[in-house]
């Protein structure tokens, strides 16, 4: 904690509003990249649902198991006639809304957002460092504010469900945070953090 405090005591009072903006824009943007991620996985699983359902009901329909079960008088064609509808209703919906397509579209733009989300995190460790000019610093923020426009005009809506279940994996499951055991396991005996700790403890 006391480096902590000694580094932010080195940085200047517009560095520290500077780090404030961009922390704000990394939060939204981490936010974003997940609520897509969850966009994606909610309507590729009812994409998946009404494909089975139309399966399930062109077979009823067409395989003559209604009139096995219901017999060809009155009975058998409400049941018919119902499923015939549920199944014009479900080829009409998947004509006009491509959930697939759509799916695709957020997975899209959450890689974009992926990408700058890194690029903010490269940014706010510069500033941190301190080896980063501010004029420098706000030209990359500036170039940064740009290409996310560009996300967001082209990215399809999020929902509340998606953004919810973003939130309880952000929050909740820690989808974001590591510790530092789980981050040296990826990576070579020379570059492991509690490793490195303990050498110089002893």
């Amino acid at each position: 904690m006391s480096q902590l405090l000694q580094t932010r005591a080195k940085m200047t009072d517009d560095a520290l509003v500077l780090e404030g903006q961009l922390r704000e824009c990394y939060g939204r943007v981490v936010y974003s990249h997940k609520t897509h991620e969850k966009c994606a996985d909610i309507l590729l699983k009812r994409h998946g649902l009404i494909k089975v359902s139309q399966i399930v009901l062109s077979a009823l329909v067409t395989g003559g198991i209604i009139s096995t079960f219901f017999g060809t008088g009155n009975c058998g064609a409400a049941v018919s006639v119902v499923l015939s509808t549920m199944l014009l209703a479900l080829n009409s919906y998947t004509k006009d809304y491509d959930l697939g397509e759509i799916a695709q579209k957020h997975r899209h733009a959450g890689s974009n957002l992926w990408i700058i989300r890194e690029k903010y995190l490269s940014l706010l460790t510069d500033i941190r460092v301190g080896d980063v000019p501010l004029d420098v610093v706000r030209e990359r923020r500036d170039e940064l504010t740009n290409e996310l426009h560009g996300v967001y005009a082209g990215a399809p809506s999020t929902n509340y469900k998606a953004y919810k279940k973003a939130q309880e994996a952000l929050k909740n499951l820690e989808d974001m945070t590591f510790s530092n055991d789980e981050i040296d396991a990826f990576l070579p005996q020379e570059l492991k953090r509690n490793s490195a700790l303990s050498r110089q403890q002893n």
